[in-house]
């Protein structure tokens, strides 16, 4: 009798886990089809054949591929899924990087507060709703940065003000191996890559 109990116990128990688990996995699946990507967002980081044009160090940025390319070696870069300007936002041109930042802070600008009044007004570096995530490379005398992010979901997709996120986990890949001054170009240009 107790045997028989313990049995039922158990089949109870792996019923419940099973029902939480079909739960998750349904709400990951409504995530993925409101949001985009699956678990790797936009994604994942791979090492591919480049344009032997760019010599090692440099960083290209191509909205066109919604990719952000390291270059390791001539003819060879490591291609990281990225998120891109949105309309308005767009831009393109050569810049490098002016400096590196651990869990940087961050100050909404005045324009950016005036749409979403709810905005803080400031988020410290580190906080997990930082949407600087917890590395960045700025750009010259810009205010754009290539950047980590609070919303992997976005990865992959047009939502930014004009910087270039990244997972967070990428742009610590980035900030080690990138330089300040650094050359960096930014562009709609796509390019044919593969995986080497």
């Amino acid at each position: 009798m107790f045997k028989g109990f313990i049995r039922m116990a158990a089949f109870a128990a792996g019923a419940v886990a099973l029902t939480v688990m079909g739960a998750n996995s349904a709400r990951a699946d409504f995530l993925d089809d409101l949001f985009g990507g699956g678990p790797s967002y936009g994604g994942s980081k791979t090492m591919v054949r480049f344009s032997p044009k760019f010599n090692p160090g440099q960083i290209i940025v191509s909205f066109g591929d919604r990719r952000l390319y390291y270059v390791t070696q001539k003819g060879q870069a490591i291609s990281y899924p990225i998120a891109i300007p949105k309309g308005e936002a767009r831009w393109a041109g050569v810049l490098s990087v002016s400096a590196k930042k651990v869990n940087p802070d961050w100050t909404p600008t005045p324009e950016m507060r005036r749409e979403n009044p709810k905005l803080p007004a400031y988020v410290p570096g580190g906080h997990p709703r930082n949407p600087l995530g917890v590395r960045a490379l700025y750009l010259g005398s810009s205010l754009y940065r290539i950047h980590g992010t609070d919303a992997p979901w976005l990865i992959g997709q047009e939502v930014s003000k004009g910087c270039i996120r990244m997972h967070n986990a990428d742009v610590v890949d980035l900030y080690n191996r990138a330089n300040v001054g650094a050359r960096v170009t930014v562009t709609w240009s796509r390019f044919n890559t593969s995986s080497s």
